[in-house]
């Protein structure tokens, strides 16, 4: 008698089957083939994505496992990988993704780096166009999505109008993975070139590490300097992460 997954097809009642039934040879097989109450396209149709773990998600976006895992498992294992850590996820490369996880060609790593790029565009998109910078929080809110989880570092300043609205966001540098030049003068010029009455000044940390350097207190201090001596206020300088931020107006005063 043949094996029971040979016989398997869409219209099978043998998919009637809930996942306890299932073997894991039966497992391995490509998704559509699965019993549908296995299946996350189904489970998705029928309850919503909010029924759907981050790995069900995953295998859907990448459809087929290999040999030795289902999409399930393969997508299981590369959020532990990023310790089930989406942004982490958001920071690995194409190239990264492909040779670390069998199963994974360049098309699924595309697939898996379109689909974060879209939900953090996403999240951009629910901010106001012209949001309040008036704390830490609306600053890091605003830039989290941004740079959050970038693998290289980059310095931004947010140009602000008198009541601390925001007028215009501009990445000034971008570095490697682990420092950014910054240029005092060019930060002050850019907010002189639309008449800005405040600024808020930030940088990415890629390693996650949240504690400030000497260089990020000495470029705050000299930062602080130039607005005082052109008449703009330092808001703030954040150091931004994955895993959160710091702020130097609320920890160290500006």
């Amino acid at each position: 008698m043949p094996p029971i997954h040979s016989k398997l097809s869409e219209n099978d009642p043998i998919e009637a089957f809930n996942s306890t039934a299932m073997t894991s040879d039966d497992k391995r097989l490509p998704i559509h083939r699965w019993a549908a109450d296995d299946r996350p396209r189904e489970k998705m149709l029928a309850k919503g994505s909010n029924s759907l773990s981050d790995a069900e998600l995953l295998a859907i976006l990448i459809a087929s496992g290999n040999r030795d895992e289902s999409a399930v498992e393969l997508a299981r294992r590369i959020l532990q990988h990023c310790d089930n850590n989406l942004n982490r996820l958001g920071q690995i490369s194409i190239r990264e993704l492909c040779r670390k996880f069998k199963g994974i060609g360049q098309a699924k790593a595309i697939s898996i780096s379109a689909a974060l790029e879209l939900g953090r565009r996403r999240n951009i998109g629910q901010l106001p166009e012209r949001p309040r910078m008036q704390s830490s929080t609306e600053i890091y809110s605003f830039l989290q999505y941004r740079i959050g989880d970038l693998p290289h570092e980059e310095f931004w300043v947010l140009l602000l109008d008198r009541s601390l609205r925001l007028i215009e966001a501009r990445k000034l540098t971008q570095g490697g993975s682990a420092e950014t030049s910054v240029d005092i003068a060019q930060t002050l010029r850019t907010a002189l070139e639309v008449s800005a009455a405040a600024i808020a000044v930030a940088h990415n940390h890629p390693s996650g590490r949240l504690s400030p350097s000497e260089h990020d207190r000495r470029i705050t201090r000299r930062l602080q300097e130039g607005c005082l001596a052109i008449g703009i206020q330092l808001v703030d300088h954040l150091i931004v992460s994955s895993q959160g931020y710091f702020s130097f107006a609320d920890e160290e005063g500006l």
